[in-house]
């Protein structure tokens, strides 16, 4: 870890205005030595020079406090102008400007945000210089003010963006660790699983089947709860959810399949299915599945009790469209905005036993087809579609 004079030293380093303020400086006042310098009651340490006279200090160098003015400006507030040594009555016998040579010289205060002394701006030249001239030592203090506002705010942004890279990798940890959980857990659960489905084989005691129903449907439902925390893991690792995309002849089949599933495992649900894919389309169709599925489901979640959930497909005019409704209260434009967010699960999120990633999934499968995945709502229905342009998909992938 760095030290702080270091951090202070980078910072200075990092305003790109440095260089250019002690170039001016140096033009303006004739000085062919300036600098900036982090003072402390300990040391003097080089931050930043302009060097015209070959003295030789690079940044990180440090200089006995006592050999310098830039302590006592510390210590006092108050900066130390020069313009000849030689004829000041203050400093014509002061054993500094002896020990470097100079007949010039400035070091004016600079301050954090807080008020907090940081260190100095401060130049010398071995000739004679005209610096306490009322122009010449604003522009100096103005300089200096600028450069204290900058440090302040460039060590502002440094800090902002250690907290941002901190975070940035503790959700990489964290969606790393996701998917090593996710990975790990199939193994267990498919051993689960089979178990119900030979208890389920060696039995006709209905007491012990029904126990190994619902040891089977516990089963799907932590499998898909793997897959959705799969699945928006690697949509953020990776940027886009994966798919692999090729001509599909079954489409009509996968998503029959999709509804007769769902139908079993919501016995209680009507789903009213129009399903007509008399072309091929080019797609995932595990993909398109698990849309539709969460569709579905987010339906019989949210929709009005004992009403039907309407589900239409077809392909007309060179576009693939899924469309999932169901009756209910309209949903407000506050929730409408935050249904495609990861985890936003809404009102009845107790119902649904989910992670609030099936719309977020959804949506992320519309993206990764060039499709779009649009919601119209209203005091009758609430629909879902999904279309997507079956040229389009068949000319990039």
């Amino acid at each position: 870890m760095h030290s702080p004079i270091k951090i202070d030293i980078d910072t200075v380093q990092s305003i790109t205005a440095v260089p250019t303020v002690m170039r001016v400086i140096a033009q303006t006042t004739g000085l062919r030595w300036v600098c900036v310098s982090r003072v402390t009651a300990d040391a003097w340490t080089m931050c930043a020079v302009h060097d015209e006279l070959g003295f030789g200090l690079v940044p990180g160098d440090e200089i006995e406090i006592a050999n310098t003015f830039c302590d006592q400006v510390r210590r006092s507030s108050v900066g130390v102008v020069i313009d000849d040594v030689a004829n000041d009555d203050v400093y014509s016998s002061h054993p500094v400007p002896k020990l470097f040579g100079f007949q010039s010289y400035f070091s004016l205060p600079v301050y954090r945000k807080d008020g907090e002394f940081f260190g100095t701006l401060c130049g010398l030249d071995p000739n004679p210089a005209s610096l306490r001239a009322p122009k010449t030592l604003d522009t100096l203090q103005l300089f200096a003010e600028l450069l204290s506002g900058q440090i302040d705010a460039e060590q502002g942004l440094s800090a902002a963006k250690a907290e941002l890279e901190a975070e940035k990798q503790a959700v990489e940890l964290r969606e790393q660790f996701i998917a090593i959980l996710g990975h790990d857990m199939r193994t267990p659960l498919a051993s689960m699983m089979m178990g119900g489905e030979v208890i389920a084989r060696l039995t006709d005691d209905e007491r012990i089947l029904k126990v190994a129903a619902r040891i089977d449907r516990s089963g799907q439902r932590i499998a898909n709860l793997i897959d959705d925390a799969m699945d928006f893991t690697r949509s953020k690792m990776d940027g886009v959810l994966a798919s692999d995309q090729r001509l599909d002849a079954d489409l009509q089949a996968t998503l029959t399949h999709v509804v007769a599933e769902l139908r079993g495992a919501y016995p209680n649900s009507v789903i009213d299915a129009d399903i007509l894919i008399d072309a091929p389309v080019h797609c995932d169709g595990k993909r398109i599945a698990q849309l539709a599925s969460n569709l579905i489901v987010n339906a019989i979640v949210h929709g009005a009790p004992g009403m039907p959930v309407a589900v239409t497909c077809s392909v007309e005019q060179g576009q693939f469209a899924l469309s999932v409704s169901n009756a209910g209260a309209a949903i407000p434009p506050a929730v409408a905005a935050r249904l495609f967010q990861p985890f936003w699960r809404g009102d009845k999120s107790t119902q649904a036993g989910g992670l609030g990633l099936g719309l977020y999934i959804a949506d992320q499968i519309a993206k990764a087809h060039r499709g779009r995945l649009l919601l119209d709502s209203n005091q009758e229905r609430t629909i879902f579609t999904f279309s997507m342009s079956i040229q389009q998909a068949e000319a990039e992938y």
